[in-house]
C-alpha cells in the first residue's frame, strides 16, 4: 500500500494580483502576495507547495510546475540581517547539503535531458553548473547539488537542485537571492532530473480551487488503500516520439489535440494545425508553471474570430489594435465589472477536445481582468481579456494548457500508464473532504 501524500496548493499572486503504510496527510494551505517581477518566470499567478530542505530543515515556498525538469531553490550561502532573504534556502546551514562535482556522473550523465545540460566550471573550481532557461527569456544559474526534501509528514528523500545564485527575470530584470519571495520550483515533468523521476512517483494528481481558495497535490497512489478516490476520469495517451526533434520536449506532458470548440460547433481547423510538424512544433502541452492557455496562430485566430462574433452582443470590445495584454493577449474587452460578471455567465464554453478527454473552459474563467486598466468616464469601466492567448506573438512554438483553465478539474498524471486524466471536480470540497480523512 504506496504512501499517499496530499499537500494543499496556494495561489503565488504577483503583485498586480513511494513507501509503504501511513496515512494521508494535509497540509496547509499557503496563499502569498510577490512584489512585482519577482520570480515571474511563468506569467503572473504560479501554484506553489510548501516544502522542508535539508538538515535540520528549512521551510520553503516552491512553484510546482510540470512543464520543468530540475528543481532549484535561490540559495544564500552567507547570514543576512536583510529580512527579504529569508526565502533563500541557506546551504552552508545545512549538514546533507552537497554540490555535485564536475567529473560526478550526476554532473556528466544525468542532466541529459536538460536543455542545456550541466557543464563544468571554469579552473581552478571544480562545481557542476546549471543554467536554466524559460519561455518567456527568463533564466536562472547556480549549481547542481544534492539535499534532503521533506514533504508533509513522509520521510525525507533525497534529491539533486539548483542552488541557484542569480536569475532574471524577463519582466524586471536581473535579481539576486537576497531579495526573492519565493524560494524556487519544484521541477514535475518526466526528465531524469525531475523531482517525479528522482523520488520513483508513478503517479500525481492535484485539484486547483478557483481564486484563493485552496486546493490538493496528491503524490502516489493507484486507486487502493488510502489513496483518496478520484472522480471519473477521461484519459487521454501522452505523444511519445522516441527520435530527438530540433522544437519537440520529448519530457513534456504532451497529449493529442484532436479540435477546439465554441459551444457545440468545431472550429474548422485542420488536424494539420494542431498536430506537431516534422520539427516538433506545435505539440500540446499540459503545463501547471504556465497560467493561461496558449494557441499557435492559426487556431488562435480561428478562436479570437468566432468568439468576438459570439460574444459582440454582450461583450463590449476595447476597440484599441495597438493594446495586448503580456504579450499575446490581443482579444480584450472593457466594461464595468458587474456588467462583465453578468455576461460571463453567458459566454460560449470553450473545449479543448483531447483523444479521449476534454478540457471545457466556460464562465469567468474565459476572461481576465487586466490589473492597472481603466476606461470610461471616470474608469468606471475594466479592461478584460480572453484567456486564450497567441503562441506565436509570446515566442513559443507549443499549445500549452495552463493552470488558469484547471481549475475545478481533477487532473491526473498517470506515468505507469502513460497518460493524463482529466475529471470535473469541486476542489474546495474535495480539499474539505480529503483534509477531514487526514
Amino acid at each position: 500500500m504506496q504512501r499517499i501524500l496530499l499537500l494543499c496548493l496556494g495561489l503565488l499572486a504577483d503583485a498586480a494580483a513511494a513507501g509503504d503504510g501511513g496515512r494521508a496527510l494535509l497540509l496547509p494551505l499557503r496563499v502569498q502576495a510577490a512584489p512585482a517581477n519577482k520570480l515571474r518566470f511563468r506569467h503572473d499567478v504560479s501554484l506553489t507547495v510548501s516544502v522542508a530542505v535539508g538538515t535540520p530543515p528549512q521551510n520553503v515556498t516552491m512553484v510546482l510546475d510540470t512543464g520543468s525538469e530540475l528543481s532549484w531553490l535561490l540559495c544564500n550561502a552567507t547570514t543576512t540581517n536583510n529580512p527579504s532573504a529569508a526565502a533563500a534556502f541557506n546551504a552552508s546551514a545545512s549538514s546533507t547539503y552537497a554540490a555535485a562535482r564536475c567529473e560526478s556522473l550526476e554532473c556528466q550523465w544525468r542532466g541529459r535531458d536538460l536543455p542545456v545540460p550541466p557543464f563544468c566550471a571554469a579552473p581552478p573550481s571544480n562545481s557542476c553548473r546549471v543554467s536554466l532557461s524559460y519561455a518567456d527569456a527568463s533564466s536562472a544559474d547556480g549549481v547542481l547539488a544534492s539535499d534532503t526534501f521533506l514533504l508533509g509528514g513522509a520521510p525525507p528523500v533525497p534529491a539533486l537542485f539548483g542552488c541557484v545564485t542569480s536569475y532574471y527575470s524577463a519582466t524586471g530584470g536581473s535579481s539576486s537571492s537576497s531579495n526573492a519571495t519565493t524560494t524556487g520550483l519544484l521541477g514535475m515533468n518526466r526528465g531524469t532530473l525531475s523531482f517525479v523521476t528522482q523520488t520513483s512517483t508513478r503517479r500525481f494528481a492535484y485539484c486547483i480551487a478557483p481564486g484563493d481558495g485552496p486546493g490538493l497535490l496528491v503524490l502516489g497512489g493507484g486507486g487502493a488503500g488510502n489513496a483518496p478516490a478520484p472522480p471519473s476520469l477521461n484519459y487521454t495517451p501522452l505523444v511519445e516520439i522516441s527520435q530527438p526533434l530540433p522544437y519537440f520536449d520529448r519530457v513534456a506532458y504532451s497529449v493529442h489535440l484532436d479540435g477546439i470548440r465554441v459551444g457545440t460547433a468545431l472550429l474548422p481547423i485542420p488536424k494539420s494545425v494542431l498536430a506537431p510538424d516534422h520539427t516538433g512544433a506545435g505539440q500540446t502541452m499540459v503545463d501547471s508553471g504556465t497560467q493561461f492557455t496558449f494557441l499557435l496562430a492559426d487556431a488562435y485566430a480561428a478562436l479570437k474570430a468566432e468568439f468576438l462574433d459570439r460574444t459582440r452582443e454582450i461583450l463590449p470590445p476595447l476597440g484599441e489594435p495597438g493594446f495586448v495584454f503580456q504579450g499575446a493577449f490581443d482579444a480584450c474587452f472593457r466594461g464595468p465589472e458587474a456588467r462583465v460578471a453578468a455576461a460571463s455567465r453567458r459566454l460560449p464554453e470553450v473545449g479543448l477536445v483531447l483523444r479521449g478527454a476534454e478540457v471545457a473552459v466556460a464562465g469567468e474563467k474565459l476572461l481576465y481582468r487586466v490589473p492597472g486598466e481603466r476606461r470610461g468616464v471616470g474608469s468606471a469601466e475594466a479592461v478584460w481579456c480572453l484567456t486564450f492567448g497567441n503562441s506565436d506573438m509570446a515566442g513559443m512554438s507549443a499549445y500549452v494548457i495552463g493552470h488558469h483553465h484547471q481549475q475545478n478539474v481533477w487532473v491526473e498524471y498517470d506515468l505507469q500508464n502513460g497518460r493524463v486524466g482529466f475529471a470535473p471536480a469541486r476542489c474546495d470540497l474535495a480539499t474539505q473532504r480529503l483534509g477531514s480523512r487526514a
